[in-house]
């Protein structure tokens, strides 16, 4: 579960937790929910790779930068 147009700093709510979840689980981390330091280093690493705004934060554009590295058929090699 993506978070809609969201930024994720820190998780808020149960919502964002599960984002943040999906995302630790799709990096093969720790599952907490928290945007912990590894979690942070592992997004930025996702977002040098797709040429994305290094910021190290879960946001829309990371997300399905993520859902490319799962699902290899959704690049558009």
């Amino acid at each position: 579960m993506w978070p809609p147009n969201r930024v994720i700093i820190a998780p808020a709510n149960e919502g964002e937790r599960e984002a943040v979840r999906t995302a630790q689980r799709a990096l093969g981390l720790n599952v907490t929910g928290a945007m912990d330091e590894p979690t942070r280093a592992s997004l930025r690493g996702v977002q040098n790779l797709f040429r994305l705004p290094v910021s190290g934060v879960l946001d829309r554009a990371t997300a399905e930068a993520l859902d490319k590295l799962k699902h290899p058929s959704l690049r558009g090699d």
